[in-house]
Order: C-alpha cells, then structure tokens, then sequence
C-alpha cells in the first residue's frame, strides 16, 4: 500500500513542463480544429501523429531525434495495423511481434519502453479503425500522421529557438548508446524477462487475432486494455495483475462515461485540448502510470470526432474482453513461473543428496 502511495504522489517529477505542453496542445488543436470544420477522418490519424510526436520533449538533446522516431515509427506502425485487419494470420504474427518487440524494448529501460508503447498502441489503433470511416488506404493514413508529426516539429523548432538552442542537436554516439542500452538489460534476470516476454506475446497476439476474426467495432478497447493491463507492472503476481485490471477497467468505464455524457465532437474536443496539454506538462514519471495517461489520451484522440457514444456496450464489451485474457494470461504465465521454482528446487534436492551420499565414499577412499 505504502509503494502505491508513493507511486501515486511521484506522478511527475520536477517541474511541469509548459513549453513541450504548449506544443503537444497546438499540434493536436489544429488537426483537430480541421476535422471539426471539414468532416474529414483522415485529420483525426494527423492528430494522433501530432500527440505521438510530441511525447519527446524538443528541448532535450536527443528530443528531435526521438520526435523523428516517433513519428516515422509510429506510421509504420498505424499502417501496418490499418492493412492487416483484413488477414487473420498476418495479423497474429505482427501483433506477435510487437508483443515481443514491447518486451524486448522494455527491458532496455524506461525511455525505450516508452516508444514500445507507443508504437504498440498506434498498431492497436490502426487495426480497430478499420471499417469505421471511409478512410480505407494505409498508406494515406501513414501520410497524415506523417505530416501530423511534422506540424509538431516544426512547432518543436521554434520551441528551440526561442530558448537559444541548435535547430539540430549533435548527433549521438552509437556505441555509447549501446553500452547503456546493455547495462539496463543486465538488471533484469533473463528468466523472468523470457516469461514476461512470453506472456507478452501471447497476450497481445491473440488480442489482435481476436479482434479479426470477430470483426469488432472499436477493437481497439481490447487491444488496448490488455497492452495497458500487461504493462502497468504486475510482474508475474496474480494480486497486482488483479489490480492492474481494475485500474484498467476503471479508466474505461470513466471514458465512456465521459464521452457518453458529452455525445458532441465540438464540445469533446473544447475539453480535450486543454487536458492534453495538462496532461503532457504532468507526463506521469512511473512507467505503468505513464502507460496509463497516455493510452487515455490515444484513446479520447481516437474517439475525438465519434457520433456513436450512445452505443457504450460495445467498448465496455471489449475492455472486458480484454481485462479476462490478460487475467487468463498471467494466471498462466504464474502456473508457468511455479513449475519452473518447483522444477529448479527438485534439482537443487537431488544435487544435494547425489554430494551427501558421495561423501562417505569418498572419506572411505
């Protein structure tokens, strides 16, 4: 209890940061602002390119280089979740893969799970967005966060200017990275991160697979719902994982409670922009709580400019769904972590009976 306090009352550490608010709030206001007047859907994937962009902070030294990052990655990412919706076993296997690569980047620290995540989420978004607009071309959805992501930057460059700053900082040095990439990894037991990153794998992949075949409206509920509840840290416990999931499902019903409450895109959007801003001026320093706020923020992002919040069965079926496999999975993969305790136990016994009877033999000798 006394860690989660502590959790709670660390969300942001340091001051709050205003310039990368300011410029998290006017990248997403235009995109936005565009979609309200034009009724176009392609703006709503611009805004979710301008809120990935702007997770990195410009003022940073490697800031520009991860906003690029993000943004490239990030459309990569949108896009190949957009054109496997229609392919059930391309589907498994990219989900598969970026469960793995989440774990995978995790493991090297808290700045690059974050770009797990994110790029985790924009595949999510990409896949649950098929079939609900007219939008039906991965490669104009990877164009618009594109250009999402470069109206950021080009926000992000005044933002340098103003403080003094070089429009492009020095490039770092590859094997410096790679050094602290590897110290990070040494942290971690490679038992404990095998397991994690299997039931990652698991998890996400047949999320994704779950979604194609029973061909969901707003799939992205579930996928979302399990890639938070798996990262918010439970570590193999079945008591956090419960915890997780109701924090989880909290968050949801809270969401649609406030979209089914507004049900009007000009007003949604009137509130969301200032708490995006706040949001990113208070960007949560705990992974888990960072993974939190910034999938509610996809989320409300996604669902800016949505006509069908009077339907709120479908998205609370969908976290649910979501919140009973990852249950499923982590009872699994604590069955899984028990017979192997149990296993490595037996042997510990049998080496120590195998030395205690060789030793009177031995004396004898």
């Amino acid at each position: 209890m006394r860690k989660v306090l502590r959790q709670l009352f660390s969300w942001h550490a340091g001051p709050p940061a205003w310039g990368p608010a300011v410029v998290a709030g006017l990248g997403c206001a235009l995109p936005l602002l565009l979609g309200l007047f034009s009724a176009h859907p392609g703006f709503l994937w611009a805004s979710v390119g301008a809120f990935q962009a702007a997770q990195a902070n410009p003022l940073h030294r490697f800031g520009m280089l991860r906003m690029l990052l993000l943004t490239a990655l990030g459309a990569c990412s949108a896009g190949l979740g957009f054109w496997s919706a229609t392919h059930p076993l391309i589907s498994l296997g990219l989900f598969a893969s970026f469960g793995l690569l989440l774990a995978w980047l995790q493991r090297y620290g808290t700045e690059a799970g974050k770009l797990g995540i994110g790029l985790t989420v924009c595949l999510c978004l990409g896949q649950g967005q098929y079939g609900s607009s007219a939008l039906n071309n991965p490669y104009a959805i990877a164009m618009l966060f594109i250009l999402g992501g470069l109206w950021v930057m080009l926000l992000a460059f005044g933002l340098r200017g103003v403080h003094g700053l070089r429009m492009w900082p020095y490039m770092p040095r590859v094997v410096s990275l790679l050094k602290v990439l590897r110290r990070h990894a040494r942290r971690q037991s490679r038992q404990q991160w095998w397991l994690y990153a299997l039931g990652c794998t698991l998890a996400v992949s047949l999320a994704g697979l779950i979604v194609n075949l029973a061909h969901l409206q707003r799939g992205y509920w579930l996928t979302l719902a399990v890639v938070t509840t798996l990262q918010m840290e439970f570590r193999g416990s079945l008591v956090r994982a419960l915890q997780a999931s109701m924090a989880s499902l909290s968050a949801a019903g809270l969401l649609i409670l406030f979209g089914n409450s507004l049900q009007s895109p000009p007003l949604m959007v009137a509130i969301m922009l200032p708490l995006i801003t706040l949001s990113r001026a208070l960007q949560a320093h705990n992974y888990g709580l960072f993974v939190l706020q910034t999938t509610v923020c996809f989320v409300l992002l996604a669902e800016s400019l949505a006509k069908d919040w009077h339907l709120p069965q479908v998205r609370l079926f969908n976290v649910t769904l979501g919140i009973l496999l990852t249950l499923f999975i982590a009872l699994l993969m604590h069955g899984l972590r028990q017979w192997l305790g149990n296993r490595a136990a037996a042997k510990q016994r049998t080496v120590r009976n195998n030395d205690n009877v060789s030793s009177p033999e031995s004396t004898e000798l």
